[in-house]
Formats: structure tokens, C-alpha cells, sequence
């Protein structure tokens, strides 16, 4: 939720022209290190990687531990990318070192919120369930990842060094977060969610 609220706050910086570039690029640099904290964390609680499977002898992968590996990976990305954007000075480095790493990290939450679906349905046994707080996490988990996807497409770098579209950029990013905010405020046990729905 920490890592949510400061990408928010600097979008909001960005949107609402309530500071410089560097308060919005400090603010998301610090955020994303809470993302990765927030990405181990699932990773370690999700389980191990292979579990059995449902209908055989065999084994089969963790949806929910490769939801967790693959969000985890992405918060890495927004790492580099958050790191870069304090420094980057050419329109080559943004390219590579921003950009291309927000993209990926983008592509990398899009597959897991993927795989937060098929977590859930190997669990429930059914995709519709509005009366669990987890079917709501995922929804709004998914529009949060789709909305840092679209941020990600604005933020392309041109040849001028840049964004493509600013302010799609800013307005992806602030509600992206807010959505990764209401997902995990949903996950927290002590709002008394029963947990059995989490």
C-alpha cells in the first residue's frame, strides 16, 4: 500500500503540477523499492513453486507462486526504470534504462494478474464470485496492471526525448496505482475479510 500511495502521489505531483519532475521521478523511485519489498513478500508466502496436481499423480506449477514470481520480477524492472529516470541525461539512456524496463515491468504485471486468475479458479472452481473479497482484489489487482500498461505506452520515449503522451502517462500511473492500492487494502487480514474469500 506504501509503494502504491507514493506512485500515486507522483503522478499526482505530475497531474496537478504540484512539483518538478524530480519530486514525481523521487517519489515513484521510492515507491517501487516498497513494490519489491511488497513482490518478495509474496513470493516467499505463495508456496513452493510446483505443487500436485488436481487430477493426476503428477505435479503441476503454482498459479499462485508464478503470479508472485512474475510480479516480483516486474517491481525489479520498475527498480531500474524509477533508478534511471533520476539520472538518465540522453534520449538513448531514457530509451534503454526508463522506458524499456517500465514496458517490461508493464508486460510483466499484465501476465501476472493472469496468473492471479487461474489462482483463484484453481482454488474456487469458478471465475464469478462477487461476494468474495478476493474476486474483487483480483479485478481491481487486473485494472490496476492494464492502467500501468497504458501509462507505460504513453511514457514511449521519441527521438526528442520526449514522452509520447504525458499526460495518458501520468493519468495510467495514478490510477494504476490507486487500483494496486484497493487490491491491497482488500488482501489486508485485519479489515476482517473472512478469509476464507481472500
Amino acid at each position: 500500500m506504501i509503494g502504491s500511495a507514493l506512485f500515486a502521489c507522483g503522478a499526482a505531483v505530475s497531474i496537478w503540477g504540484l512539483g518538478s519532475a524530480d519530486a514525481t521521478n523521487v517519489l515513484c523511485f521510492v515507491g517501487a523499492w516498497f513494490f519489491t519489498a511488497a513482490g518478495l513478500m509474496q513470493v516467499v508466502l505463495s508456496g513452493n513453486a510446483v505443487e500436485p496436481g488436481n487430477n493426476a499423480a503428477g505435479r503441476m506449477l503454482n498459479a499462485a507462486w508464478l503470479a508472485a514470481a512474475t510480479q516480483s520480477f516486474g517491481t525489479i524492472m520498475f527498480n531500474i526504470s524509477t533508478s534511471a529516470a533520476l539520472t538518465a541525461k540522453t534520449v538513448r539512456a531514457e530509451e534503454r534504462l526508463v522506458w524499456s524496463p517500465d514496458a517490461g515491468g508493464s508486460v510483466a504485471f499484465l501476465i501476472s494478474a493472469v496468473f492471479v486468475y487461474v489462482a483463484y479458479y484453481r482454488e474456487h472452481e469458478r471465475l464469478w464470485d462477487p461476494q468474495a473479497s478476493g474476486w474483487w482484489g483480483a479485478h481491481i489487482n487486473m485494472l490496476g496492471c492494464i492502467a500501468f500498461a497504458v501509462s507505460a505506452a504513453g511514457a514511449f520515449i521519441s527521438k526528442t526525448g520526449s514522452a509520447a503522451d504525458a499526460t495518458l502517462a501520468s493519468w495510467g500511473t495514478f490510477s494504476g496505482a490507486l487500483c494496486f492500492f484497493l487490491a491491497s487494502m482488500i488482501a489486508l487480514p485485519q479489515l476482517g475479510w473472512n478469509r476464507r474469500n481472500v
